[in-house]
């Protein structure tokens, strides 16, 4: 277990994290730190505990849209996953159909070719 300093609305915190996660905890305060300056930016001074709670509140917003989002986009890719696998049984189909019907031109073709080659065979020789 690691542990690292962020500084979050001016004050300073020890927080512990995973190995390796470090840099990702310095980038989510940096992030929350930046949110809390823009708030305070709109709002002036109006409390450190306030600015606080709307960030936060600002990030659960943000992230109740996103998996919004998220659940359309996982619907949409579900639906065009099933038009996808229906296209492909189709494509199957077709391509099922085509070879039955070029197999079954071919023997129509070969039977013609047969009837051909006994009448031409059977017929008065030139020479």
């Amino acid at each position: 277990m690691s542990h690292i300093n962020v500084t979050i609305n001016g004050r300073q915190y020890r927080m512990a994290c995973e190995e390796g996660q470090e840099a990702r905890l310095l980038k989510l305060a940096e992030s929350f730190e930046s949110r809390i300056g823009s708030l305070r930016g709109k709002f002036g001074e109006i409390g450190d505990a306030r600015l606080t709670v709307m960030a936060a509140l600002t990030v659960c917003d943000e992230l109740l849209d996103a998996s919004a989002r998220i659940r359309t986009l996982e619907e949409e890719l579900a639906a065009l996953r099933d038009v996808r696998v229906a296209a492909a049984d189709r494509a199957r189909a077709t391509q099922t159909a085509v070879a039955a019907a070029l197999n079954s031109a071919a023997d129509r073709i070969e039977k013609t070719t047969q009837v051909l080659n006994r009448t031409i065979g059977g017929g008065v020789a030139i020479g």
